[in-house]
């Protein structure tokens, strides 16, 4: 059976509020045996903590092995040189920083790397040191460029809002490490994928990741970002919500 690599935010959750039946529907490919990685670019908690809040709004008992988020892909880019690293962004990054033994810093001074993802205390002070460790030569690096993330009252703006206004106020691109880029997908091939169903709500990560590995196909739910008015026709599949994309995989 193929690997159900599945998205969270507007997927299985939007905020803290499960999906209509999506609990159900990830009960269903668990009790069928199917392999499942839940790999997001949402980097503000870490694994265990995910795992956690699956467990808590879907009553499905998920092991932190199975949780792939983009701080743990941005990690993967860094080496021993890379640090002292300064963080915009919050707990997830933080703690897979820790998990990797780098060292964090404040000073645009002394950052060897400035590494973002979504930072919801987020102000004009973390956007003026961030710019300029950049400026002076810090390496820089996003855990993912979205642009907004779903939640139960709309979309709110997501990292790569904040990734877009450190680009501006630095002059520097960054490498991005989350949904669809090589990062992402060689840390999902390493926990032992294979051939995949890649379920997502955003034809810009999760379609196009799938797109990139020829093993893999894509599944759109429109229960989060994507609208009919922005379909742009590149997933393999695309239904309603969670039920009916488990309907297609228990099917093939």
């Amino acid at each position: 059976m193929r690997t159900v690599v599945l998205d969270l935010d507007g997927v299985l959750y939007r905020a803290d509020e499960p999906l209509p039946g999506a609990a159900d529907a990830l009960r269903r490919l668990v009790e069928h045996g199917a392999p499942i990685r839940f790999v997001t670019n949402n980097s503000t908690k870490t694994p265990q903590q995910v795992a956690e809040k699956i467990g808590r709004l879907t009553k499905v008992e998920v092991d932190p092995s199975q949780v792939l988020t983009s701080a743990k892909a941005a990690i993967s880019l860094l080496s021993p040189q890379d640090a002292p690293v300064m963080v915009v962004g919050e707990e997830g990054l933080y703690g897979a920083l820790a998990d990797g033994g780098f060292e964090t810093t404040d000073d645009p001074n002394s950052a060897h790397t400035v590494l973002v993802g979504l930072d919801r205390s987020f102000d004009y002070r973390r956007l003026s040191d961030a710019s300029e460790a950049i400026r002076n030569g810090a390496r820089f690096v996003a855990s993912n460029s979205d642009p907004t993330y779903p939640t139960s009252g709309g979309l709110l703006p997501g990292a790569g809002a904040i990734v877009a206004a450190i680009t501006a106020a630095s002059g520097q691109d960054p490498e991005v490490a989350g949904k669809p880029h090589p990062p992402m997908r060689e840390l999902v091939r390493r926990s032992g994928v294979g051939a995949a169903w890649v379920v997502g709500d955003r034809e810009d990560t999760d379609v196009a990741m799938a797109q990139a590995e020829p093993d893999w196909r894509s599944i759109l739910v429109m229960t989060g970002v994507t609208t009919e008015e922005d379909r742009r026709g590149g997933a393999d599949h695309v239904v309603a919500d969670l039920a009916a994309a488990v309907n297609l995989v228990l099917s093939s």
